[in-house]
């Protein structure tokens, strides 16, 4: 990429919450459970191998000259998938702003347990270098950015960080919503009595998923691990860092934040962040690094809750977020041939 001029702020960068949705908890429960409706045409569904005989299931809306045209690679957060809202809501604005999307699933998610002896955790930005890669070479794809939500908002910009000056040719940017890139105080976040029904939710998911895994795989996983597990910080201790190679929570918290790399992210990258997000932190040192690095976009709201920045419809669908990560990635293609 080098060092070429980027924009510094996206356009419309104050977010005004909708009426009666101010407030953390509204605006991340909201988000949640307010319908939604999208007009999207069919999906090329396609299965990508990331690892020998490990293969994630991506589903891609490609542009009539596909080739040529931008493309955003989306990742979810903890326990999302292709059909998450909020990858629904990048997939059609990225269309009708004539770019290319794929919404990719993490390794386990999105129905496909069954492709992958294995969990899908934090540090996994090798998949989606893989799934970039693959599509490349298949000649769908050129030019493209990185976008992600939270656990995906991590792993994007992980993975602009491990590519540093070396990124492939066709890498023009990453975006990332309220990405938790300082996994240790996130979690623990999560543990606070107020963020307890966020901490149940993805409990009750992750326990599920575990469950299935080793009625499908009863060889290599063990569903009695399980037991006692009464927090996220437990259950990345007891099961993602057993099974994925780790010492422990505080091991793989250490090793799969982003925040490690920051500094060596020099593609135009935006990170959007809300003050009062329930439980995604930025340390200060992490903050310090953020600021420090010339080629990242800060913007910090005030309100807008976990992913959510709920604004009033105004025009659009009021998904602000994502129309401001369409907005960044358009700003970098007028500057960057994106």
């Amino acid at each position: 990429m080098g060092s070429s001029q980027i924009p510094k702020s996206p356009p419309e960068c104050a977010f005004v919450p909708r009426r009666f949705l101010a407030g953390a908890h509204r605006q991340t429960i909201a988000s949640f459970f307010l319908s939604r409706h999208f007009a999207l045409p069919p999906s090329d569904d396609r299965l990508i191998e990331v690892e020998s005989g490990i293969q994630v299931l991506c589903r891609c809306h490609w542009q009539a000259e596909a080739s040529s045209a931008p493309t955003i690679i989306v990742i979810h957060g903890l326990e999302g998938s292709s059909e998450s809202l909020y990858m629904m809501g990048i997939a059609e604005k990225g269309l009708a702003a004539g770019m290319n999307v794929v919404r990719m699933n993490q390794r386990n998610c999105g129905g496909t347990d069954g492709l992958a002896p294995t969990l899908y955790h934090s540090g996994l930005s090798n998949d989606i270098a893989a799934v970039a890669r693959t599509l490349t070479e298949q000649g769908k794809i050129s030019q493209f950015a990185l976008a992600g939500f939270s656990m995906g908002g991590n792993l994007v910009l992980k993975l602009a960080g491990e590519w540093g000056a070396g990124a492939p040719p066709g890498f023009r940017g990453v975006a990332a919503v309220c990405p938790a890139v300082d996994l240790a105080v996130s979690a623990d976040a999560l543990h606070l009595p107020t963020n307890r029904l966020y901490e149940k939710y993805f409990l009750w998911n992750l326990r599920r998923r575990m469950r299935a895994k080793a009625r499908q795989f009863p060889g290599v996983f063990d569903a009695a691990r399980l037991r006692g597990l009464k927090s996220l910080r437990d259950f990345d201790d007891k099961i993602t860092a057993y099974y994925c190679g780790f010492r422990g929570a505080d091991d793989y918290y250490a090793r799969a934040s982003a925040s490690n790399l920051l500094h060596r992210i020099v593609a135009p990258a935006f990170i959007l962040h809300a003050a009062n997000d329930p439980f995604i932190r930025i340390t200060p040192e992490t903050r310090q690094k953020i600021l420090a690095n010339p080629h990242i976009t800060f913007v910090e709201t005030a309100d807008g809750g976990h992913c959510s920045f709920l604004a009033r419809r105004d025009g659009y669908d009021g998904h602000w977020a994502e129309r401001q990560i369409i907005e960044f990635l358009r700003g970098i293609g007028k500057t960057n041939s994106m």
